[in-house]
């Protein structure tokens, strides 16, 4: 399951809830965002 945040209070909404509405429900803001996964850096051989 995708884990979202809202750009403006960093709170974590349900992607279930998104299927309904693009709106953060503690704050209203329209602006959400799917975090990234920790990036791993290799060297080239």
């Amino acid at each position: 399951m995708a884990e979202y945040k809202c750009f403006g209070c960093n709170k974590v909404v349900a992607e279930t809830y998104l299927r309904k509405k693009v709106r953060c429900p503690y704050c209203g803001s329209k602006m959400i965002y799917k975090p990234r996964s920790v990036i791993t850096n290799y060297k080239a051989r």
